[in-house]
This record gives C-alpha cells, structure tokens and sequence, in this order.
C-alpha cells in the first residue's frame, strides 16, 4: 500500500548493547528427572557468584508455570522475588513492578511480557533461566540492563536441549555469546 516508505532505525533490531556483558553457562543435569531442580541450584549460584554487583535482577523463562516455580524457589531459599506475567492480574503486576522500580523487590521473574516496554532504568542484571526459543527475544530481554549509559549483565543457562536456540542467537547477533563457568562446578563446560 506504501510507495517508497522510508525507514529509519536508532539500531540495528539485532545489536546487543556494548556496555553489556555476556555469559551463558552450559548445563547439563547429572540425571533427567533432576534437571529442573538442578538448574534452580545453578542460578542461585550465580546469583550469589554476583554478590553485591547484583543490586536488582530481571530473571526471564519461557513459561508462565516456570516463572510462578522459579520465584517460589527462590523465596523458599531467602531470595526476595516476585513473578510478572500475563496471567495475574493488571493490578498485581502494577503493584510487583511498582515494588521492582523502588527497589523494594530485588529479583523478578518474568516471561516475556515483561522484556519489551518494561522501562526500569537500573537493572543491574538479567538472567536468562531458559535460552528464549526466538532469537530476538535475546535482545530485548537483555536490553533491559545496561540502560542510560549505564553497565550491565545478562547471564543465561543452557541446557543440551536448548542449544539450537543458542546457535539462533549467535547467527542473529553475529557473535558468540562467551562461555562461562559453571558456579557449581567450577570449571567450563566444553
């Protein structure tokens, strides 16, 4: 319907900030039926790896049952968290964000609801607890750190399964995502 549209783009849709540093921690469960409380375990590692540099974190999965099980963990284990997605009510993510933004609430744990037009301007973290299963989910997620001029970091745990998603991320972005250390095991992942 258009005749010779312009378009005009800030950046590029699939640039990652550069004040952002990266990290992804490949992870597998020493037995199936454990994966999902090991990889709970993992990111409270890293988490406490962190230490006083995580003032505040966004803690992003790709199912709105993961994000309910992944906060409860968390405060099980004295972590102050609340989970954000589409399935509360318009007045309790209001009130869970309005609690994030003053600093009252230290982790959220978010589906991808929250990883565009969340506008918190001093996340110090993201942790990506599942790898996003589209490529551009990555960024945005991420771009929720490292704001203003500001640094940031964004982590993400990948398990064997997850590894296509991974690859999707890295042709997408033009660049690896460095591996780090497993904070459990102590050395990295091949």
């Amino acid at each position: 319907f258009l005749h010779s549209p312009a378009k005009v783009e800030v950046a590029r849709a699939a640039t990652t900030g550069e004040n952002i540093a990266q990290g992804v921690v490949m992870f597998t469960a020493s037995r199936k039926d454990r994966q999902a409380s090991e990889k709970r375990k993992v990111l409270r590692a890293l988490i406490d790896a962190e230490g006083a540099a995580c003032t505040n974190a966004i803690i992003f999965c790709n199912r709105k049952t993961e994000v309910d099980i992944v906060a409860k963990s968390l405060k099980k284990y004295g972590y102050d968290a609340a989970p954000i997605h589409g399935d509360l009510d318009q007045s309790q993510r209001t009130r869970t964000l309005e609690s994030f933004r003053e600093g009252k609430l230290r982790f959220l744990v978010a589906s991808d609801v929250a990883a565009r037009g969340l506008d918190v301007p001093a996340v110090s973290h993201v942790f990506n607890y599942d790898v996003p299963s589209h490529a551009e989910d990555y960024v945005h997620r991420i771009g929720r750190t490292g704001r203003a001029g500001r640094s940031g970091k964004a982590l993400m745990i990948c398990v064997p399964h997850d590894a296509k998603w991974l690859a999707d991320i890295e042709a997408l972005t033009g660049k690896p995502v460095p591996v780090v250390a497993n904070p459990l095991a102590g050395a990295p992942a091949p």
